[in-house]
């Protein structure tokens, strides 16, 4: 089967959730899992393989700056010594696509809060990197098979 460029997702139907509350401003959510390996020498083999030793999930929120959501999430809890933990739901369903994906990150948390970020003449935007070490598929889309 030919690809079908009209079924490639597409980014501006998506959504996200922080703790159930939908984020409205949110314009990009990136999640990646690095995984982290051990080279491993093998008799009788030139190559070197390579063994996982553990991963580790890494992302990053991407919000239009219209509220300031994300101080009143994590200021009061980082002053207070705690790092918060969340959840962050994903979800992307283009209507022109072969379905849709919803993905839970399980336990974020975030790496800085921007207090204060603007300029002159630019839109505001701030983006919350974080990481993470669970998560759970929802819903995925399928291959289609020639």
């Amino acid at each position: 089967m030919a690809l079908d460029a009209n079924r490639i997702i597409n980014g501006t139907f998506g959504e996200v959730w922080l703790d159930g509350d939908k984020v409205s401003e949110c314009y990009g959510l990136e999640a990646r899992v690095e995984i982290d390996k051990e080279d491993i020498a093998v008799c009788g083999k030139l190559g070197t393989d390579t063994k996982m030793m553990g991963y580790k999930g890494t992302g990053s929120l991407k919000l239009h700056k219209v509220n300031s959501r994300m101080m009143i999430k994590l200021s009061d809890q980082i002053k207070a010594g705690i790092n918060p933990r969340v959840q962050i739901l994903s979800s992307l369903k283009d209507p022109a696509a072969y379905g849709a994906e919803r993905i839970l990150i399980k336990d974020a948390v975030f790496d800085d809060l921007t207090l204060a970020s603007w300029e002159a003449k630019a839109k505001g935007e701030i983006e919350c990197p974080f990481t993470f070490t669970d998560w759970e598929l929802l819903d995925t889309i399928a291959p289609k098979e020639a």
